[in-house]
C-alpha cells in the first residue's frame, strides 16, 4: 500500500508525462507536495521504485517510466485535474472533536520512519484518566521498536497536542517536515536523539532543525 504523499507523487509524475511526454523536474515534484526540500522526493521515488511502480531510464537525466498506478486511483485521478491533498505537518489545526472522544489519524511507525499522520479515520473514546478539555489525538503503532515501554503493534496510542516535550517523554516527532515516528526523546546541547525501547533498533541522532514534537504520549487503547 501507498503512503498519500507516495501516492499523490505517482499521480502528478504520471499526468506530466501524459500532457508532455517529460518527467517533471525534481523542483516540481517538491512544490507540488509542498515539501521544504527535495530530499523528501529522492526517497519517495526511491520507495515507488523499490514498489514496481515507476523505473528510472538509465542514460537520461530525471527521466521516469511509470510501470502501474494505485489500485485505488480513480479515473479522474489519472486523467484529469490532480490536486495533491497536503498534509499540513502531519497535525490539522483546525480538527474539532467533542469533549469525550478523541479523533484517530492514520498510524505511527514505532520502528522505521514511515510518512504516517494523515487525516481522521476514525474516532475512539477518550480515557477516563485524562481532561475533557484537552487537545489529543491517536495513532494505530506499526512496528515493535517500543515494546519495552510496554507499547505493541498494533495499540493506539493518544497524544497530546504539544510542540515542546521534556527529556525521557515519548513523543511523536515529526523529521524532515514529512517522517513521523513515535520514539523516546533526549536533548543534549544542540542534538536530538530518538531512543527506540528495543535493544534491536538503533538510537537515531538528528540536529535541532530536522525534528519537531507534535505531541506526547499520554495514554494507549490495546485490542484483545
Amino acid at each position: 500500500m501507498l503512503t498519500k504523499k507516495q501516492k499523490n507523487l505517482l499521480l502528478f509524475i504520471n499526468k506530466k508525462l501524459r500532457s508532455s511526454g517529460v518527467s517533471p523536474s525534481y523542483e516540481e515534484m517538491k512544490e507540488s507536495l509542498n515539501l521544504k526540500s527535495k530530499s523528501g522526493i529522492h526517497r519517495l521515488i526511491s520507495a515507488l521504485e523499490e514498489r514496481g511502480f515507476i523505473k528510472r531510464l538509465a542514460h537520461k537525466a530525471r527521466a521516469l517510466e511509470v510501470i502501474k498506478l494505485p489500485e485505488t486511483a480513480s479515473a479522474n485521478d489519472i486523467f484529469n485535474n490532480f490536486s495533491p491533498s497536503v498534509i499540513k505537518g502531519g497535525l490539522d489545526d483546525e480538527t474539532t472533536i467533542s469533549d469525550d472522544e478523541v479523533p484517530v489519524l492514520g498510524k505511527i511507525a514505532a520502528g522505521t520512519s514511515i510518512e504516517a499522520i494523515q487525516n481522521e479515520v476514525s474516532r475512539i473514546p477518550l480515557p477516563t484518566n485524562l481532561e475533557k478539555n484537552g487537545d489529543y489525538f491517536g495513532l494505530k503503532v506499526q512496528g515493535d521498536s517500543m515494546i519495552e515501554a510496554g507499547i505493541n503493534e498494533g495499540d493506539t496510542v493518544i497524544i497530546r497536542r504539544t510542540d515542546t516535550a521534556d527529556n525521557g517523554k515519548i513523543v511523536v516527532a515529526l523529521i524532515d517536515e514529512h517522517e513521523a515516528m513515535l520514539k523516546r526523546i533526549r536533548k543534549k546541547g544542540k542534538v536530538i536523539a530518538l531512543e527506540s525501547a528495543n535493544k534491536n533498533y538503533e538510537t537515531k541522532i538528528f540536529g535541532p532543525d530536522r525534528v519537531k514534537v507534535q505531541g506526547v504520549l499520554v495514554s494507549l487503547y490495546r485490542n484483545f
